[in-house]
């Protein structure tokens, strides 16, 4: 049994819905969106790119509940009806490291805020995971910019909810463990509900199920490869798709003056 079939069986990726968010929002009187519908499909990778300042950051913060510093006249809901409470786990694009604490306690501290028996061992597998174990005890400033975001990874697949909203989670990493943390995080979250927020048209085509761009105008789909991800690099159709996602990436549709 592999890692992310047996932590299902603890009833944790169980509970899973298509999320639906659909409105308007505006920061300091400018509208960023406005009558847009975004969806989530459920136990799918939806990934999401575009330019920046468009609202990419502000739909994955809303979604999970975060302050955005703007106003939303809208909806977000679930296919299943039931609330978003307790479902998400969130990675922003900072790491958000405590500089006091060493990793293991940075992957254990969501637990541990919310007064729960610590799973030290599992703690210690996903640290192995991301090929962190030789620095277990280090606190955050011993670390490189990549070894923080592994972290920050590890911590977010210990919390092991139905939902993750994962912003530009592998940014700071080199090709190769950039491609190795893909992989863990695809199997990890096999099955759950997942948001990946990216500026990467390879990473999108690689993992996602649904990607879609957002512009200025509004929300387009693109049309993954037909195989399923995680696909390989070497993949003609993934390679071809990447070129036209780039091409639409860098359409005058896709610019932004923000």
């Amino acid at each position: 049994m592999n890692d992310a079939e047996q932590h299902n069986e603890t009833g944790q990726g169980e509970w899973c819905a298509t999320i639906t968010l659909s409105g308007r929002f505006a920061h300091e009187h400018v509208t960023l969106f406005d009558d847009l519908t975004f969806t989530i499909a459920q136990g799918q990778w939806t990934c999401l790119l575009g330019p920046s300042g468009v609202g990419k950051t502000t739909l994955l913060r809303l979604i999970a509940d975060l302050p955005t510093g703007g106003q939303f006249s809208g909806t977000i809901t679930t296919s299943n009806a039931c609330s978003l409470e307790g479902r998400i786990a969130y990675m922003a694009q900072s790491d958000l490291l405590a500089p006091w604490l060493s990793v293991r306690d940075n992957v254990l501290i969501g637990a541990r805020l919310r007064d729960q028996t610590l799973d030290t061992q599992r703690a210690n597998h996903l640290i192995e995971q991301v090929g962190l174990t030789e620095h277990v005890t280090k606190r955050p400033s011993e670390l490189s910019g990549g070894m923080r975001q592994r972290v920050a990874l590890a911590r977010t697949l210990m919390e092991d909810r139905p939902i993750a909203l994962l912003d530009e989670p592998f940014s700071a990493l080199d090709a190769r463990t950039r491609a190795e943390m893909q992989e863990l995080t695809f199997e990890l979250l096999r099955g759950h509900t997942v948001l990946l927020v990216t500026h990467d048209p390879g990473e999108a085509v690689r993992l996602g199920h649904t990607i879609t761009v957002m512009t200025e105008a509004g929300l387009q789909e693109f049309i993954p490869p037909s195989a399923p991800p995680v696909r390989a690099h070497d993949n003609a159709d993934a390679m071809q798709a990447q070129v036209e996602l780039m091409n639409v990436l860098r359409s005058p549709e896709a610019s932004c003056v923000a």
